[in-house]
């Protein structure tokens, strides 16, 4: 006779719960079909607006102190096309690659076109090695420093040297892992509207 009691009560407790467990999730969903949404701009600006790294997102922006301790900002360059550099002096590619980027800078300064090269301060084992290598290799284009790793964290730098062509409207244009020449800057700046 207990366990009759007690099977009898078990059943109508779990019955019970189920009812009351179930009841909430269906308002839930009935209050979620029922959400109007007013989009205030059409999907295509949405996908267009989007910020990211693929082609055609808009670059992540971010500000970051120059070797003069000055603060930069990469919107600060909308309206003119962008080469984001990632390197560091201890990268065999990027030593490679600085002469090309600032002889292609001496030779765009003047049509809208920036270099902004971003060392990965936090992965130098010599904070003075990178006044040296600025000094050595005649850059004068601006070196920002990424003294904590947020930049290179936001823009997902796993391999250096890296670059982002950004065109004037502050979209993505290409990315490139791997050293670039004078050329290929010219060639990848001439197809970025």
């Amino acid at each position: 006779m207990r366990k009759q009691i007690f099977l009898f009560i078990l059943f109508f407790g779990l019955l019970f719960w189920g009812y009351y467990h179930h009841k909430p999730n269906q308002q839930i969903a009935i209050h979620k079909e029922s959400k109007i949404v007013k989009p205030s701009i059409s999907a295509i600006e949405q996908d267009a607006a989007k910020i990211g790294l693929q082609k055609g997102n808009m670059a992540p922006d971010f500000q970051l102190a120059n070797t003069d301790g000055r603060t930069i900002k990469l919107s600060d360059y909308r309206g003119e096309k962008v080469i984001l550099n990632f390197w560091a002096t201890w990268c065999p590619p990027c030593k490679t690659e600085m002469p090309y980027f600032e002889k292609f800078y001496e030779n765009n300064k003047d049509k809208n076109v920036i270099v902004l090269a971003v060392n990965l301060t936090n992965l130098e084992k010599n904070k003075n090695n990178i006044q040296q290598f600025i000094h050595n290799n005649h850059l004068s284009f601006p070196v920002l420093l990424d003294s904590n790793g947020e930049v290179a964290n936001l823009y997902q730098n796993v391999t250096i040297p890296t670059s982002f062509i950004i065109d004037p409207t502050g979209r993505i244009d290409q990315k490139l892992v791997g050293p670039i020449d004078t050329k290929t800057l010219e060639t990848l700046l001439s197809k970025t509207n």
